[in-house]
């Protein structure tokens, strides 16, 4: 069954049925390793991928305790959903929000992923409806590092220059006035104004009494502040 006050996004798919079961595991990076008569000792190093697992329920039917952003949609909506994210060969955002009766939130969970696999089970008890078991896996962005080599009285010696984000939009230098328009979300709209879709709080919480209790659900028309870099 599903629990009231989440709500789980795929991209800009939000599921109709909450999941009534999410594992997040946070992989662990160390290595263990064997002294000569010391023992093990673990070397400690940055966590590693997360993954992400959960089974969802796709109606083929309108149920009242299914949720729909844009009305009812039949199962293939969805699975086309699925089949497109896994096909395209590109991280999307898996976000899921979760709130408490009077719409005061809990944490979010907010994080760029990768589908690895789905698979699809039919089961003659729940009728047409289908279970989808679901696989992610964090996924974080990188790229070659530039390396600069100095020139001086002792030797050349090299410098490596950390990787930056690119900024395909400079950041608003004045508070600017944006409207929401059909297929919006706040992620896409602070990746257009400020180069990186993680900025979209500042959208939030600068239109919270427009927005609400929920930055999932804009809707077309309203008109949004973004504030100054």
């Amino acid at each position: 069954m599903a629990r009231s006050g989440y709500e789980f996004f795929l991209d800009k798919c939000m599921l109709p049925i909450t999941p009534s079961k999410l594992e997040i595991k946070i992989n662990n990076a160390n290595k263990t390793l064997t002294l000569i008569n010391e023992g093990e000792i673990n070397i400690l190093k940055s966590a590693g991928l997360t993954d992400i697992e959960f089974s969802c329920g796709i109606p083929q039917v309108q149920y009242p305790f299914a949720v729909y952003k844009d009305g009812f949609r039949e199962a293939d909506y969805f699975l086309n959903c699925f089949e497109s994210l896994k096909n395209s060969r590109k991280p999307f955002q898996f976000i899921v929000c979760r709130s408490l009766p009077g719409n005061r939130k809990l944490f979010g969970t907010n994080i760029k992923v990768t589908l690895e696999d789905y698979k699809l089970t039919e089961d003659a008890k729940d009728g047409f409806d289908i279970t989808v078991k679901i696989k992610l896996k964090q996924w974080r962005d990188y790229g070659p590092k530039t390396v600069n080599v100095i020139m001086s009285e002792l030797g050349a010696r090299a410098a490596v220059e950390p990787q930056r984000e690119t900024s395909t939009s400079p950041e608003p230098e004045q508070p600017a006035s944006y409207t929401v328009v059909k297929g919006d979300c706040l992620w896409n709209i602070a990746k257009k104004f400020y180069g990186s879709g993680s900025k979209y709080t500042v959208i939030y919480d600068a239109n919270r009494d427009i927005v609400g209790g929920n930055p999932n659900r804009i809707y077309p028309g309203q008109v949004l502040t973004i504030p100054a870099a």
